[in-house]
């Protein structure tokens, strides 16, 4: 049973790169306006409907896979140690999901491919604003959950908000300039300490 589970969700993730690799290949053969939906399914050789089950829209494939990026963040808040620091929490939460972006969206070029779109492409502006502002509401209530008695929702909510905001700045910055994955990841890692006054 475990075997066909695994064997699936190893199929959905190849096909899910596939057509992540697929639309950043055509978005910059073609730019963003000049592909479409059917241009990155037959790229990735699957039908339209496989895209759609896989990514609600094209500007969903711009931006990877947010929702496990902050599954690993919340879990990474929930394992708190007894009498571990918020701000050293909320640095670990922000570490496995800097990480996961190094494995993913950074070494594909995907992130790159995001950081030039964004400056000029409104609906995909629109959808990765929707995206954070989930994601920090998600990791701003896991940490007021997990922190009770030294946070309450507002103080979760500007700490989680100001360290997300320091991170994504720094790596959009990184990328328009050209920088390599590491430097990115690392202009990702010295944003987080900042925003959260640990050294960098």
């Amino acid at each position: 049973m475990q075997d066909g589970t695994g064997r699936r969700a190893r199929k959905k993730q190849h096909t899910r790169t596939a057509l992540i690799d697929a639309a950043t290949r055509l978005f910059d053969e073609k730019g963003y306006d000049g592909t479409t939906v059917a241009d990155i399914a037959e790229e990735a050789d699957v039908s339209t409907r496989t895209f759609f089950l896989h990514f609600p829209t094209k500007e969903d494939v711009v931006l990877g896979d947010p929702t496990a990026r902050v599954d690993a963040g919340t879990l990474a808040i929930s394992e708190r140690s007894p009498d571990e620091p918020v701000r050293d929490v909320l640095a670990r939460a922000l570490d496995v999901m800097i990480a996961d972006s190094w494995a993913g969206d950074l070494s594909s070029g995907l992130a790159a491919v995001r950081a030039r779109l964004l400056t000029s492409v409104p609906a995909v502006q629109a959808r990765l604003l929707q995206t954070s502002f989930t994601a920090q509401t998600r990791l701003a209530q896991a940490l007021h959950d997990t922190c009770p008695d030294e946070l309450d929702e507002i103080d979760a909510a500007a700490l989680v908000g100001a360290a997300m905001g320091a991170v994504n700045a720094a790596a959009i910055t990184s990328l328009r300039r050209g920088a390599s994955p590491e430097q990115v990841r690392a202009a990702m890692q010295r944003a987080a300490a900042i925003a959260l006054g640990r050294p960098a």
